[in-house]
């Protein structure tokens, strides 16, 4: 660096650019990182949090003393110890007086300290009154016994723990997040016991694995009792790495039918919540929602009902994707990085975070036990010389009256040291009575076996560490308490796609003999008595229901999927399926189905070939359609048929020569494209030239009844009578009576159950 330095004509030094910036934001960014984003391993606490924490204790803020106005602390803390803005001050005591924030709130707030729903909705610091919760005397309980180093403030005129001597690890307890220049943290708060429990085996046991110590600690506990379903082997990870993400999610019952919202995954607003929910009903994205209740109060401080419109709502399904669409799911990230006790930032596992703070703790113990040894054994001397005045009374006063320095005078005659010649002098006549004695022997007794007991602790490093473990425990039962937030496992949170958002309506769809189609509301709806533009008119229905997709063959084969639901209104008369799709030119509309993916439909042509193929194998996004059905030279389109129950039903082919054939449908292959298998006997040269074909093909039960309709007669075709058309696939059939012959339909006439 001091290289780049120069010294100009003037004699002034001067320094490259760079390396003044590169300097500059060196120094901001350790300031940043090490004096105020990143809280420190030992106490778990920021610069600002800690200061706060301490200008409390130094008002007298326990948790028995009385409410102060919260401007007051806040004045001290930017007077004394952080000069920086009162605002964000302030709202750093506020995060620690919110029991929806910390785990385990160090601040006990009295007035208005904000809400889940809107954490910032606190009153201003003139309103609010505060005081320490009972949990901070975990951090503050040990401040003045020697424990931790103390440095000057920022004027110098006071000073200041660097760190506070915390009996636990807050640093998982509450967690904490920050952003620093190129590093962040983020740490979830735990459950104090668990993390006590896992403290106390590491003292037992210091080569326990990562593994171990999750027997113990389970997971994240936050303040809310909203689930978390991370699975265990991801939340393994991060406790080994350091660094990871955690997947909470909101709990709720079921109560008459209506789905009850009881808890919120942490740091989610309930109003949020309920906006984005209300926003998918205005856009009908919930259509099986009819009502959004907000049900919170004091007593139950959330409760969100959601009132589905019939009992046959799946609410597991409405809660899946209301997981996946609002925040009743949230992800956090983890990255386990702090200051370590090295004053260095380190993202650490939790062996290496609970190892580090048992070594903190141990210092803390050690030196709190060292301080209170040589204050115990200054005592001791003290009154070992109040004793020799006791005994020796009447020369003492003698001496302190007639001598022009009696302090000397004192450590000649007794043998005394300065401090034990002080201690005399400052005696109090009442003191000087008999019974003083008594209690100076007694003291003496006393602070000789609690010497012998701290002497005991630092000098076997196994005493110390059960003497560590005792405290632990002790401080456990006191502010422990039980999991908030429950570990489940749940699958993975899936919104409904578009068709599972329309309501399942039960529609006809209609196709004209020039192609134009449309959708009509219900199952009895007369298709012939539908207007029709001049020149056309009915040609097929198709029944099935709104969210299902309507498929259309062209006469070249190709199939067409649209959405039931997007296709016109029957109150009109349509619109062309040809401005939806783009079928070959010259091509015409000759069948519609409709079902679910599963759903069995008989595809065929009219030279007498056919196979059985799944609605799900016809769909397909593009425009142009798919290649299903491949045609003979010269052969035509019939329109698909839906199946019912492809093991037992049978096909009924009739030619336009009079002849009809049935057999087993079971007979004809299951196909996804293809030509398919032989139904009826044409030669193809007949197909070709249009002399043979087939004119009408459909399927039925072996109890149904065929009409055969020819001109304006029609033929009614019982079990006992189709049983003469009955034969071989492929055969050329049986001739129909005369004078229906010349078949125009066919129709199904099924057997009521």
């Amino acid at each position: 660096m001091n290289e780049e330095i120069s010294v100009n004509e003037d004699g002034v030094e001067q320094l490259a650019l760079r390396s003044y910036t590169q300097q500059a934001y060196l120094n901001y960014s350790m300031y940043v990182i090490n004096d105020r984003a990143l809280p420190n391993l030992g106490d778990g606490l920021k610069p600002v949090q800690r200061r706060i924490v301490y200008a409390m204790s130094e008002l007298g803020l326990k948790a028995t003393a009385k409410f102060k106005k919260s401007a007051r602390t806040i004045g001290d803390v930017i007077g004394k110890f952080h000069p920086h803005g009162d605002s964000a001050c302030y709202e750093a005591m506020v995060l620690m007086a919110q029991p929806f924030t910390y785990r385990y709130p160090l601040v006990d707030g009295q007035g208005n300290w904000g809400s889940q729903d809107d954490p910032k909705s606190f009153a201003a610091m003139r309103y609010t009154e505060s005081r320490l919760q009972d949990y901070a005397d975990v951090l503050l309980g040990e401040l003045g016994q020697g424990t931790v180093d103390w440095k000057p403030n920022f004027d110098g005129t006071l000073e200041e723990p660097e760190i506070l001597p915390a009996r636990l690890p807050n640093v998982l307890l509450n967690g904490g997040s920050g952003i620093a220049v190129g590093m962040a943290t983020d740490i979830p708060p735990h459950n104090l016991n668990e993390v006590a429990s896992a403290c106390i085996h590491l003292l037992d046991k210091p080569r326990a694995t990562v593994e171990d110590l999750c027997e113990h600690i389970k997971g994240p506990d936050f303040p809310t009792e909203a689930e978390l379903i991370t699975p265990k082997e991801e939340l393994l990870d991060i406790y080994r790495t350091g660094k990871g993400g955690l997947k909470a999610r909101a709990a709720y019952t079921v109560e008459s039918g209506e789905i009850v919202i009881t808890a919120l995954p942490y740091q989610v607003s309930g109003a949020k919540v309920l906006e984005q929910i209300a926003a998918q009903m205005q856009k009908k994205k919930l259509p099986m929602v009819v009502d959004l209740r907000d049900e919170s109060d004091h007593e139950n401080p959330t409760r969100i009902v959601i009132v589905p419109r019939s009992n046959r709502v799946d609410a597991e399904g409405v809660m899946s994707h209301l997981f996946a669409t609002t925040d009743l799911e949230k992800n956090y990230r983890v990255n386990f990085n702090m200051i370590g006790i090295d004053k260095r930032p380190q993202v650490k596992d939790i062996k290496t975070l609970l190892s580090e703070w048992i070594q903190f703790r141990t210092t803390t113990v050690t030196r709190r036990l060292q301080f209170r040894l040589d204050k115990i054994v200054d005592r001791m001397h003290i009154l070992e010389g109040l004793l020799i005045a006791f005994l020796n009374i009447d020369e003492v006063i003698r001496i302190i009256r007639t001598e022009d320095n009696p302090k000397k005078a004192l450590i000649k005659a007794f043998k005394l040291t300065e401090r034990q010649a002080e201690a005399i002098l400052e005696l109090r006549l009442r003191q000087l009575a008999k019974l003083e004695e008594i209690k100076i022997k007694a003291e003496q007794d006393e602070l000789s076996a609690e010497r012998k007991t701290i002497e005991q602790l630092l000098n076997s490093a196994s005493r110390l560490k059960t003497f560590i473990k005792k405290e632990i425990q002790a401080d456990a039962e006191r502010f422990g308490d039980a999991r908030r937030t429950p570990l489940v496992q749940r699958e993975e949170a899936k919104a409904f796609s578009e068709t599972e958002l329309i309501s399942t309506e039960p529609v006809t769809i209609v196709l004209s003999a020039r192609g134009w189609m449309r959708a009509a509301k219900g199952h009895d709806v007369d298709p012939t008595a539908l207007q029709y533009k001049s020149g056309d008119g009915f040609k097929l229905a198709a029944k099935g229901k709104s969210n299902q997709p309507a498929v259309f063959m062209d006469s070249t084969g190709r199939a067409y999927a649209l959405p039931a639901h997007s296709l016109p209104s029957a109150r009109g008369q349509g619109e062309p399926v040809s401005g939806k799709v783009s079928p070959p030119s010259g091509a015409t509309f000759e069948g519609v189905v409709i079902g679910p993916d599963d759903q069995d439909v008989l595809l065929a042509s009219d030279a007498g070939y056919g196979f059985v193929a799944k609605i799900g194998d016809l769909v397909s996004k593009n425009k142009s359609g798919k290649a299903v059905l491949r045609l003979p030279k010269g052969a035509g389109v019939l329109p698909a048929v839906t199946v019912g129950d492809y093991d037992n039903e049978f096909i009924v082919a009739i030619s336009n020569e009079g002849r009809m054939l049935m057999f087993p449908l079971s007979e004809l292959p299951r196909l996804a494209k293809g030509k398919g298998n032989k139904i009826i006997g044409i030669p193809s040269a007949r197909v070709a030239d249009r002399i043979e074909f087939v004119v009408a093909l459909t399927v039925l039960g072996e109890n149904d009844t065929l009409t055969v309709h020819a001109g304006r007669r029609h033929h009614n075709l019982k079990p006992a009578d189709l049983e003469h058309y009955r034969g071989e696939r492929g055969r050329r059939g049986n001739k129909l009576p005369r004078g229906f012959q010349n078949v125009d339909r066919i129709e199904v006439v099924r057997k009521e159950e």
